[in-house]
């Protein structure tokens, strides 16, 4: 990813959100300073480079969250409890991830188009899904991505996260 690439700020518009959501669970108190950045691309290659030149503010304790469900089908429920269950491209696309991420295998996650099962379906669009290559950029070792600390479907939509080492 090009240094010099535009950057536009909305200085009127508030958290989206894939931000705020889990920024008001974590923290209630709205009680740290927050910079929510768009993704300029949905390439996981270049994703990846913006993630690996943010790394080094880890070290100066930022948190950097890349926010979106691992499935984001929401065109394609039909069943709408919070406790649904999870439609089979849901499931699949969950498995197959949690097995990519628990490998360290960032080259198929990046295929995903190609190599997912239940793709259209578990992302008719792609911007709850790329976040995640920002966040295994910025990971000290993208190989041994961390803790994947959340898992189980929320409406049938996985919520399958992880915390970087």
């Amino acid at each position: 990813m090009p240094a010099s690439e535009p950057v536009h700020q909305h200085a009127s518009r508030g958290l989206d959100h894939g931000a705020w959501v889990p920024l008001r669970i974590m923290y209630p108190d709205a009680d740290i300073p927050v910079l929510q950045m768009s993704l300029p691309t949905h390439d996981p290659v270049r994703l990846m480079k913006l993630g690996e030149r943010l790394r080094p503010l880890r070290d100066e304790g930022v948190l950097i969250i890349g926010s979106g469900f691992l499935t984001h089908g929401l065109p394609f429920l039909t069943d709408f409890r919070l406790d649904a269950a999870a439609p089979g491209w849901s499931r699949d696309f969950d498995a197959w991830a949690a097995d990519a991420l628990a490998r360290g295998d960032v080259d198929e996650l990046a295929n995903y188009r190609a190599n997912a099962p239940g793709m259209p379906y578990a992302h008719p669009t792609v911007e709850h899904y790329t976040p995640l290559f920002v966040t295994l950029g910025a990971a000290t070792n993208p190989d041994e991505p961390g803790l994947q600390v959340i898992d189980g479907f929320w409406l049938g939509l996985s919520k399958r996260s992880l915390q970087v080492a």
